[in-house]
């Protein structure tokens, strides 16, 4: 039985042209509808997936992984290409990153990419934490929702299944792999004051793709949930203005930018003196500085660490991660509260610096 009512696939059917958009991770199609209705009165063919183990219970989507996701969106897009001469994609949280993955596999057969505020990283120290808390906690409390506008629609769980969102990790890995081959035109939007997801996801996206052609738009309204806030006309005024582009030809390609680049450097070479007369020529100087000794650095190896040293890292890391579990969590696998982790943690501390007395030596017999 749904919990979140209303929460189903979306179709609007309009010209040859379609878009494929893609909700959020515990979300579902109604964070993303006012965006796909918008888009769909201008014309164009709009069709939303419900991901699987979404729109119903969190139990539901604990059973699910990343790849019957991708499995749902693929499906979808191949069904929406048969039927149409042109397919952009647009995802919105993990949306971007299934987006992502979806264009990397498929090339240019997507048009182009619309992505808001993807999340393709959570560099939060606790997410380090959830391959081990997944076998303990089932879930924990989420936000539900991160709005600027009051009184916004219920459109996601209120918790976050933590095997579902190891799942997630892996897939936000896949994906970071995937970025160098994404050579679409590419519309990125995110919100300086998301609670989600750290702006610094598209960045990272902004930082690493192929594409020639890459529209920035910053809401500064709106919260995570941009279809959903204040700035929901900004971004469709600006997601109009990017298809019309790409379907106009107004946008370079990377394959017409390469092709500028190289005609570009045979009118350099072309006009360049061949006159064997001369005592050197320029092509000549290039081969000389190719040969020329290049300076190969200093960097040196890192040192090894010693086996004392390895268990008092041990200690300082593993110490701290117990009171963390017992104290925030009520995972309190011995039975002496946050103790043992304290200990833990003193210990090893102690070791490092009994390391740095004057007369120790590390396993090789070598002082330290």
């Amino acid at each position: 039985m749904s919990v979140i009512p209303g929460a189903t696939p979306l179709e609007y059917q309009g010209g040859s042209v379609a878009i494929l958009m893609i909700h959020g991770f515990t979300g579902s199609t109604l964070s993303i509808q006012p965006w796909a209705k918008a888009l769909h009165q201008a014309g164009y063919t709009v069709k939303a997936p419900l991901l699987p183990g979404h729109g119903t219970r969190w139990e539901e989507l604990n059973q699910t992984r990343w790849q019957d996701w991708y499995h749902e969106v693929r499906r979808t897009f191949e069904d929406i290409s048969s039927k149409h001469e042109r397919v952009f994609v647009a995802g919105f949280s993990m949306g971007g990153a299934l987006a992502i993955r979806l264009a990397a596999e498929f090339g240019d057969e997507v048009e182009g990419i619309m992505l808001i505020n993807p999340s393709i990283h959570d560099r939060r120290p606790m997410m380090k934490l959830v391959p081990l808390l997944k076998y303990f906690l089932p879930s924990v409390g989420g936000r539900g929702t991160d709005v600027a506008m009051p009184n916004p629609p219920k459109h996601s769980y209120g918790r976050t299944p933590l095997k579902a969102l190891h799942s997630l990790q892996k897939l936000w890995s896949v994906v970071r792999a995937d970025l160098p081959r994404i050579e679409q035109p590419l519309m990125i939007g995110y919100s300086i004051q998301d609670h989600v997801v750290d702006p610094a996801n598209s960045e990272t996206v902004i930082d690493n793709v192929s594409s020639v052609d890459i529209r920035e738009v910053i809401f500064e309204k709106s919260f995570h949930n941009v279809a959903l806030d204040h700035d929901l006309d900004l971004l469709v005024e600006t997601s109009l203005a990017f298809i019309n582009d790409v379907l106009s030809g107004a946008i370079v390609y990377q394959d017409s930018q390469q092709e500028l680049v190289d005609a570009e450097f045979d009118a350099i070479v072309s006009g360049l003196s061949l006159d064997e007369s001369a005592p050197t020529s320029y092509l000549d100087e290039l081969d000389a500085l190719e040969g020329a000794e290049r300076y190969e650095g200093d960097n040196k190896a890192l040192p090894t660490l010693s086996r004392t040293q390895r268990i008092a890292m041990v200690g300082v890391i593993g110490g701290p991660l117990y009171a963390v579990l017992v104290r925030f969590f009520g995972i309190d696998l011995l039975g002496f509260d946050i103790w043992p982790g304290l200990l833990a943690l003193l210990g090893g501390v102690g070791l490092f610096f009994w390391q740095l007395r004057p007369d120790a030596d590390d396993e090789d017999g070598v002082a330290l």
